[in-house]
């Protein structure tokens, strides 16, 4: 008896088919219903990767631009909006979207981190990540690049190398400018304090470090603190301002500091209360980072003796444009230097300068 599918023994009484009851399927729809079921799990199968990957065409908008997450470490200062602006003008420029958003506080890295998951969820193409702690964000970091959604950091380094570039300003060789012009303000003897910003903020310890470094060519000048931290607020930073400060007030009502240096916006901004307050500012040398018009102000009038300024306009716009190489098959550098510049009273009408101090983020964010 031949056993082949496709030829049966109509002897068998086994094998005959009882009145009304179905005809066995023949070769050809068994054979359709595999390719079917093949079809189908590919299908599935496909789908599932695509939601893995986090740039199925599902989550793109209506006309098929790419998607892009930028999350900053916070919303209200001007160096974020300046950052926000930069991310506005790439996303104008290249056709793509954009999505801005951060935690309020540059102290709340459960709520950046929440974001970043938020966005990995809903399967953005990219990311653009300025993390609030080198180490904290990091999990979040592997996390989108295991889902296949590729991550650019900006403004401050993250402990993991997966990422495909660091956008942001050399940050150890910016607070070395700052060391530098303090030096020679003070003539390179005296005495100096740093008021820090949070621990891990990566990008203002490496300021810190940079300056620090710089003031070790200089014999004469003594680092009188350099431990003290900011806190999370305004507040926080105004009463740790007042406390650095009360440490070195003489019975005279002076200070018994020469020079003092603050690494970020935040920082700058309380410790110029501070300063003022105690009718000390202008009396002392002073060096700060990053600008606002209240600390351009204090440059005018000479309660602010220097400002390392980045560029944050231009770091905002390429990380935006760095990651759409990325996801357009072009090769992108893994560090890319956005640079940064000393501003002073003398130099405060230089139009490099002053372009940079006074940042138009609002012709950006439509707020003219």
């Amino acid at each position: 008896m031949t056993t082949d599918s496709m030829t049966i023994d109509r002897s068998d009484p086994s094998r005959r088919r009882a009145p009304g009851a179905a005809r066995p399927p023949s070769a050809i729809a068994r054979f359709l219903e595999q390719a079917f079921a093949t079809v189908f799990l590919a299908g599935l199968l496909a789908g599932l990767t695509a939601c893995g990957r986090g740039d199925s065409d599902a989550q793109r908008p209506p006309d098929g631009r790419l998607t892009i997450a930028v999350i900053p470490k916070g919303s209200t200062q001007v160096f974020w909006k300046s950052v926000h602006a930069g991310a506005v003008k790439a996303a104008r420029e290249l056709d793509v979207e954009v999505i801005w958003k951060g935690p309020m506080r540059e102290d709340d890295r459960e709520s950046q981190i929440k974001v970043v998951e938020d966005f990995i969820t809903r399967g953005v193409d990219g990311i653009v990540l300025a993390p609030l702690d080198n180490v904290a964000l990091r999990p979040a970091v592997n996390e989108a690049v295991s889902s296949r959604i590729p991550v650019v950091i900006i403004d401050s380094s993250i402990d993991t190398d997966r990422y495909e570039s660091f956008v942001a300003t050399d940050s150890e060789a910016g607070g070395r400018k700052a060391g530098e012009h303090l030096a020679r303000l003070l003539g390179e003897k005296g005495r100096v304090i740093v008021l820090r910003f949070l621990e891990g903020s990566a990008s203002t310890e490496q300021r810190v470090h940079g300056f620090l470094d710089a003031l070790k060519a200089y014999p004469g000048i003594e680092v009188a603190s350099s431990n003290q931290r900011s806190g999370s607020t305004a507040e926080l930073a105004y009463q740790a301002s007042e406390n650095l400060l009360v440490q070195f007030r003489q019975a005279g009502g002076g200070l018994n500091v020469d020079g003092v240096f603050c690494p970020n916006e935040f920082t700058t901004f309380a410790m110029l209360r501070a300063l003022q307050d105690g009718q000390h500012a202008g009396k002392v040398r002073f060096v700060g980072f990053d600008s606002s018009d209240t600390l351009v102000a204090a440059l005018a009038k000479g309660e602010l003796d220097g400002l390392v300024l980045q560029d944050p306009i231009n770091m905002g716009y390429l990380g935006v444009k760095t990651m759409v190489q990325h996801l357009r098959g072009q090769g992108v550098d893994k560090r890319i230097d956005t640079g940064s510049t000393v501003a002073t009273r003398e130099n405060l009408d230089d139009p490099e300068v002053s372009g940079l101090l006074n940042p138009d983020y609002r012709k950006w964010l439509g707020e003219e």
